[in-house]
C-alpha cells in the first residue's frame, strides 16, 4: 500500500495547507502524520465510555479519577500534547459529556492557538448519563430542528467559538434528516456562516447513508466521519466517492474501541496481530497507517487519553502488506456493529 495524499485544509474546499508544528524543547513534531491525525474527545469528556482499558488508563476510583476536574485536566493535558506534536484537528460532540467545555476552556487558556486548529462537534445526541459510572442511558438521538436549534448555541457557548465542521452525530437510515426540509434549511444557514457541515455515520449501512447524501439536491452537506477500521472497511468506495466530491472525509473508529490494540486485541484479533507482526509494526500502528494510506481519508481521528498513546499514534507508518492481505482482515458488517453494541461502558 502507498500513500499519495495531499493533506487539504478541512476548511476550505480547494486550498491545500499542511499546519506547521510548533516544538518545545521536550517534544518534536511527527511531520506528515500529525497533520492527517485529529484528537477525539469522545473518551476525555466523560467518566464512562466503551474503550477497552479505560481502568489502567484513567485509574480504577471514579469519585477522584474520572471526576470532572480530573478529566477537565487530562483533555486540557491531551490538548497541549497534541498541540506541541503537531496534530491541528480536534474532534468533539454535545453528547460527550463535558468535551465541549473542555476544549472550550483550554481554547480561552491558549487565545493565539485557536486560528492554526480545525474543530469538528456534532449535534443531534445529548448526554444523559449525570456523570455516572452506572447510568441507565448515557445518551439521547434526536435527529430534529427542534434539538439542531437548541444545540447549535450550546455548542458555540461551550467552545467560545463556532466550530469550523458541524456534524449530524449518527446519521443512520432510519433518521428522518436527510427528508426534513425545515431542518436542511436550517443547516444551509450555518453552512453560510463559513462552517462545513455534514454528518457521522454508523452502523452496518453507513455507505448507503453517505451515498442518500450525495445525491441529495441542494445539499448542505460537504463534511462526513465515518467508521473505517480495518475490521470494517466496508465504507471505504462511498468515502471515496465523497472525497471526489470534494467533502471533508473525518474517519473515526480506527482502532474499533480498542480492539485494534495490542492490549485489547482477542482471539478475533488474531489475523490482525499475525498481519501487523508480518509488517513489523504495532497493531494499532497498523490500524491507523492503512486508513492513513487512503488518499480519501483527509483526518484519521485517534482517542488516545495518555500522551504515550499519542506517541505510540504517531509513530504509525503505511503498511508495506498486499492489499489482500489487509482486505483479509474485514468481518461482515453486521457482525462488527453488533459486537460494538454489545460493549459495556466502563
Amino acid at each position: 500500500m502507498t500513500d499519495q495524499h495531499t493533506t487539504p485544509d478541512p476548511r476550505a474546499n480547494t486550498d491545500s495547507r499542511a499546519p506547521t508544528p510548533t516544538t518545545t524543547p521536550d517534544t518534536e513534531p511527527a511531520g506528515e502524520l500529525a497533520s492527517r491525525l485529529g484528537l477525539g474527545l469522545a473518551a476525555l469528556g466523560r467518566p464512562a465510555y466503551i474503550t477497552t482499558g479505560r481502568t489502567a488508563d484513567l485509574g480504577a476510583d471514579a469519585s477522584t479519577d474520572r471526576s470532572v476536574e480530573a478529566l477537565r485536566a487530562r483533555a486540557h493535558s491531551q490538548l497541549d500534547a497534541a498541540w506541541w506534536l503537531g496534530i491541528r484537528y480536534v474532534d468533539a460532540a454535545r453528547s460527550y459529556g463535558l468535551a465541549e467545555q473542555f476544549l472550550g476552556s483550554w481554547l480561552a487558556a491558549h487565545p493565539g492557538r485557536r486560528d492554526e486548529l480545525t474543530i469538528g462537534s456534532k449535534w443531534g445526541y445529548e448526554y444523559i448519563g449525570d456523570w455516572q459510572m452506572q447510568a441507565a442511558a448515557h445518551e439521547r438521538k434526536e435527529h430534529s430542528l427542534a434539538m439542531l436549534d437548541r444545540q447549535w448555541p450550546e455548542t458555540q457557548d461551550a467552545l467560545g467559538t463556532d466550530p469550523d465542521v458541524y456534524l449530524i452525530h449518527s446519521l443512520t437510515p432510519d433518521s428522518p434528516a436527510l427528508a426534513d426540509e425545515p431542518l436542511l434549511e436550517r443547516l444551509r444557514e450555518i453552512a453560510a456562516r463559513g462552517v462545513r457541515v455534514g454528518f457521522s455515520t454508523s452502523g452496518p449501512e453507513q455507505a448507503t447513508v453517505i451515498e442518500r447524501a450525495l445525491a441529495l439536491p441542494d445539499s448542505p452537506f460537504s463534511a462526513v466521519q465515518t467508521t473505517w477500521n480495518l475490521l470494517e472497511p466496508s465504507a471505504g468506495d462511498a468515502l471515496a466517492a465523497a472525497n471526489e466530491a470534494r467533502w471533508l472525509v473525518v474517519v473515526k473508529e480506527v482502532l474499533a474501541n480498542g480492539r485494534l490494540t495490542p492490549e485489547g486485541a482477542g482471539p478475533n484479533e488474531a489475523d490482525a496481530v499475525a498481519a501487523a507482526g508480518a509488517d513489523g509494526q504495532p497493531l494499532d500502528g497498523l490500524a491507523i497507517g492503512a486508513a492513513v494510506a487512503h488518499p480519501w481519508a483527509d483526518i484519521v481521528l485517534t482517542g488516545a487519553v495518555t500522551r504515550r498513546q499519542l506517541r505510540e499514534n504517531l509513530a504509525a507508518r503505511v503498511p508495506g502488506l498486499p492489499e489482500a492481505r489487509i482486505a483479509s482482515l474485514a468481518e461482515p458488517p453486521e457482525r462488527y456493529w453488533a459486537e460494538r453494541s454489545a460493549r459495556a461502558w466502563t
